[in-house]
């Protein structure tokens, strides 16, 4: 059974850094693409951060490129999303999500099969 469980999420200012982290278990980490998806009140989630066990390839939205920072460690069981340079719009729920597919820019895309409760970030200035 796929288990993913989000922590490290809280409030930072604009120009900041946070490191979410994700406890995740329950899948074979060779095979399985793991990312990091987000949801602004209103509107509908969208992948941001993914990465591909199986071939090391990562994918980032436009819109953290260069800024946010997908790590999986396989022997610690955990996936991280280090945040640098925040910004007011990055405020949102925060969802660790992990699949067996293989195409990370297609499952960064659409959507992941398994995802944790989701934790809250919130940029202030």
């Amino acid at each position: 059974q796929v288990q993913l469980v989000e922590s490290g999420g809280g409030s930072v200012q604009v120009g900041g850094s946070l490191r979410l982290a994700c406890a995740a278990s329950g899948f074979r980490w060779d095979i399985y693409s793991v990312g990091w998806f987000r949801q602004v009140a209103g509107k509908e989630r969208i992948g941001i951060a993914c990465f591909g066990n199986s071939d090391g390839n990562t994918f980032y939205d436009e819109s953290v490129k260069g800024r946010f920072t997908i790590i999986s460690d396989k022997r610690k069981g955990a996936v991280y999303l280090q945040m640098d340079n925040v910004r007011p719009e990055d405020t949102a729920v925060y969802y660790c999500a992990a699949d067996a597919g293989r195409e990370v820019e297609r499952l960064c895309d659409s959507e992941m099969d398994y995802y944790g409760r989701g934790i809250l970030v919130t940029v202030s200035s």
